[in-house]
């Protein structure tokens, strides 16, 4: 069961915290921001390096002409890395917060690109920094059109959480009323370029129930004192975010939520500590501790905790709780339905559409806009106005390219560097982020045949498009042409990549939260039903998928747990 190593367990005082959390970024982040700030004494475990704010962004203040190869990646580095180089944002400039292939193999019986970045404050660092509020439709929905089970929770449930994650998070927006988008804690907005002011006006002309708004992005536009108690300042428009930001203008484990959890004197970082398992006392019917690998030395440690909050990132978080087997759960810690790893979903984001257009010339923008302006669901809200369920985000942006495409061809000298520094033309694009169906067919599972280096089971994932998929995405792609032709572009093109799952880095699911035992591995606390001292509150309690991004509604049913978490220790009932 365990590897064929001797476990370390002398000191067990010295191994003991009031909370354990598995995992360091942004979910993770929150539980030991929250955790700590009851006065919880706190063990983070995480399997990647130590990172520090601002000491450890190599390339944060580095010109293009500093790398060598101006943030380029190697075609030798992509073909020793076919998976993580093809992940968003992927480059010479950040290819340090990315994990290497051959070092994390895991089987893909069907296409899924996992990508992973294993590091204190994990993907934070790297992330897109969208936080876009569910509505109560998302909350509805799969119960409602018969594609999910039901929610335990509603959105008035999680309002006041959300409202806590974005005060001391720092999300920018405008308070646009919209019904399928609530409105948040939002700081000033970005601006809307000329371009896309000109799209919103057109949408708002033709259509009444669609609405593109200013982005909704974790980046503090204007620092409130909470922001400069973290030591964060304003963001600079410089969008080199997945560099680490040495200003904190964007929201990251790294530069908010742990340091702050530090200052508490109740945090323990351990980094390299690879999970192998939660381990479970038969006795006490609860989780007692942790057993863990040291990712140089393979030394195994068990350390201990009242309670145990398992933010390992979706899949990991699923990995961990299948490899947790004991007398009492000999499939996976908590999985007495066998539903365990099962109900994987993803984000659907294969199409765009690009176009150019006519005009607006004489104008420019300011600063390089780290943001998106989003266009809100208004597929299916409340009832089903398709030939599929579920909805879809749009997220757009306009801009200039670059260069007097004529005065280049002819150009030399001085004259060839004006015409290719000259402004060009105005494009615009549009893409999807769209809810896929939980199916018990998408799963992982581990493999009963090959291990890791740390002598833990492979991940095999087993996730694939269905026919719903299919139809949102003709959908997007007519509705999103169709929008950009009202509003007057031209050469509209469309795309679907047939990209893989798991690009989207938006994985959710297996060990969801119901009100059912027999179909949820999760209570409305976010805690495993079999063994209530273990809260599970990453993308793998995911219910259903939404169509908003995950991260806010992560930080949200964390800090929710977590003070349900205190409450019930008060109480002794954990």
């Amino acid at each position: 069961m365990y590897p064929d190593f001797n476990i370390n367990t002398s000191g067990t005082h010295e191994h003991t915290y009031d909370a354990i959390v598995i995992g360091s970024g942004i979910s993770g982040g929150w539980a030991a921001k929250e955790l700590c700030d009851h006065g919880l004494k706190t063990l983070v475990l995480e399997r990647g390096r130590n990172i520090v704010h601002n000491k450890d962004y190599p390339t944060a203040n580095k010109h293009p002409w500093e790398l060598p190869h101006r943030g380029r990646v190697t075609q030798e580095y992509k073909q020793e890395n076919p998976l993580i180089s093809k992940a968003a944002g992927f480059g010479e400039d950040n290819i340090h917060f990315f994990i290497q292939d051959k070092d994390h193999p895991y089987i893909q019986e069907k296409p899924f690109d996992w990508i992973r970045g294993y590091q204190v404050g994990g993907k934070s660092i790297i992330w897109g920094r969208a936080c876009q509020r569910w509505s109560k439709y998302e909350f509805a929905a799969p119960a409602k059109f018969g594609y999910g089970i039901a929610w335990p929770i509603g959105y008035d449930d999680i309002a006041p959480w959300y409202s806590h994650v974005e005060k001391f998070a720092g999300v920018c927006g405008n308070a646009d009323g919209i019904e399928a988008m609530p409105d948040g804690e939002f700081l000033p907005p970005f601006d809307l370029n000329c371009v896309e002011s000109h799209i919103q006006q057109s949408i708002k002309k033709h259509y009444s129930d669609r609405h593109l708004v200013q982005a909704r992005w974790a980046h503090v536009t204007q620092p409130q004192e909470i922001h400069l108690q973290q030591g964060r300042a304003k963001c600079q428009a410089r969008n080199l975010c997945m560099r680490g930001c040495p200003y904190g203008g964007y929201f990251s484990s790294v530069s908010s939520t742990l340091p702050w959890a530090q200052k508490t004197g109740n945090l323990t970082i351990q980094p390299h500590a690879v999970v192998h398992s939660i381990i479970f006392d038969e006795q006490k019917n609860k989780a007692r501790g942790v057993r863990v690998i040291d990712a140089n030395t393979h030394e195994a440690t068990e350390y201990f905790a009242r309670i145990i909050f398992v933010n390992a990132s979706a899949l990991n978080s699923n990995l961990i709780l299948l490899n947790s087997t004991s007398n009492r759960f000999p499939a996976g810690l908590g999985n007495d339905n066998g539903l365990l790893g099962k109900y994987i979903a993803f984000h659907n984001y294969r199409a765009s559409v690009s176009a150019a257009i006519d005009g607006f010339e004489d104008q420019y923008y300011y600063g390089r806009n780290p943001t998106e302006p989003i266009i809100a669901n208004y597929r299916n809200l409340g009832k089903l106005d398709t030939d599929y369920v579920g909805g879809y985000t749009t997220f757009m942006g306009a801009y200039r390219t670059r260069g007097n495409e004529q005065a280049v061809e002819t150009a030399c000298g001085a004259a060839l560097k004006d015409a290719v520094a000259a402004p060009g033309g105005w494009r615009t694009y549009m893409y999807m982020q769209g809810e896929t169906i939980p199916k018990e067919s998408n799963h992982v599972r581990l493999s009963a045949t090959e291990k890791d280096q740390w002598g833990i089971p492979l991940l095999v994932t087993s996730v694939g498009y269905d026919d719903n998929d299919e139809k949102m995405v003709k959908d997007f792609i007519t509705q999103s042409s169709e929008m950009l032709e009202k509003a007057g572009c031209k050469d509209i093109a469309s795309y679907d990549t047939h990209q893989p799952p798991g690009l989207d880095i938006h994985e959710m699911g297996g060990c969801r939260m119901g009100k059912d035992k027999k179909t949820s591995l999760l209570n409305e606390w976010n805690q495993l039903h079999a063994c209530r001292n273990v809260f599970v509150t990453d993308g793998a309690c995911m219910t259903s998928t939404g169509n908003q991004s995950p991260s806010i509604l992560y930080m949200a049913l964390t800090a929710r747990a977590v003070n349900h978490a205190v409450q019930e220790m008060k109480r002794q009932n954990l």
